[in-house]
């Protein structure tokens, strides 16, 4: 068993059926990870969109493509415990961030068209990619 392993680990990957804990502590250090590379993620909106001038959903789209590689380095090593091949897994991971990234830019094109602030649109970009790619990155990429 690994550091942040959500069942019995076999030849192959992880044991369909987590432990209701096991689970729950996966997900508090995915959101832990995820609020370090979210930092990262607005810093980088903040500057393209402030200093660049560039439209909110490209400055959070780039955002997002630099939190990913801070989330999928913490995510592998400290809230999955991944021992796999590390480039099937980054190739797993960048395409579950673009999903995220994707359903995010558009919830920050409709905030902003709605006329709400661009940062208020990220953050319920946020709170919606953290669910998604936590399903989907458990499931799929670091098994």
């Amino acid at each position: 068993m690994g550091s942040g392993g959500e069942g019995v680990r076999r030849e192959g990957g992880l044991s369909a059926a987590p432990t209701e804990p096991l689970l729950i502590r996966s997900f508090l250090r995915y959101g832990l990870i995820g609020g370090f590379a979210t930092a990262v993620h607005y810093a980088v909106l903040v500057l393209c969109v402030e200093v660049f001038k560039w439209p909110a959903f490209i400055g959070s789209g780039t955002g997002a493509v630099v939190g990913a590689q801070v989330a999928f380095f913490g995510n592998r090593h400290f809230t999955f415990a991944h021992r796999g091949a590390l480039g099937p897994a980054w190739a797993k991971f960048q395409g579950t961030a673009m999903l995220g990234a994707l359903v995010g830019m558009g919830v920050v094109a409709l905030a902003v068209h709605a006329g709400w602030h661009y940062l208020l649109g990220q953050i319920l970009a946020t709170l919606a990619g953290l669910v998604l790619t936590f399903a989907v990155n458990r499931a799929w990429t670091f098994r």
